[in-house]
């Protein structure tokens, strides 16, 4: 009896030490869980001119635009309850803006808390919706672009204050307040 107990301690420390090895190389938690809820990319410039209109044949290299020809005059910093045009937001962009979008499927309860988000500190940042977005939550800055597929105070955070005041053309923060 003392050679099976013996063979079966041994047997039981061999399975305990393959599960410890198998769930080393396994991440904790589902990998749903666990995938980060914004992709964060950069873009090349496309330029920073002021135009009347957009040339038709022009493409923006990312969705939303974080570059390019704009319009003169950018959108007051301010949440929106209608999509705001592109060419306008774009110039947020330029003045070292934050704009975040949100699609036409994103739950009212997600949007009230990027409501609340913004609210806690609003200075140059635009929020409105942009139904092509579906369910995804887009934020951008001078040349990066956040796609995200919830919302998540930390991250949301990271990238306002990685990329917030520092566009191309720098405007005062005091000249970036809600309303203005």
């Amino acid at each position: 009896m003392a050679d099976f107990e013996g063979h079966l301690l041994i047997t039981l420390a061999r399975i305990a030490s393959i599960a410890l090895a198998v769930a080393a190389l396994v991440p904790v938690g589902s990998a749903r869980a666990a995938a980060a809820p914004c992709v964060v990319k950069a873009f090349p410039s496309q330029g920073r001119q002021h135009v009347a209109a957009l040339d038709p044949s022009f493409d923006y290299n990312s969705f939303p635009p974080t570059s390019g020809p704009h319009y003169p005059l950018p959108a007051a910093w301010n949440p929106y309850t209608r999509e705001v045009p592109q060419a306008v937001l774009v110039h947020n962009l330029e003045h070292g803006g934050v704009v975040v979008q949100f699609g036409a499927a994103v739950p009212r309860t997600t949007v009230r808390k990027i409501f609340a988000w913004y609210l806690a500190d609003p200075d140059g940042i635009v929020l409105a919706p942009l139904p092509q977005l579906g369910k995804r939550i887009a934020l951008t800055a001078w040349r990066h672009l956040a796609t995200c597929t919830r919302f998540d105070v930390t991250a949301f955070g990271a990238f306002r204050d990685s990329y917030r005041f520092k566009g191309p053309e720098r405007v005062p923060r005091s000249a970036m307040k809600p309303g203005q």
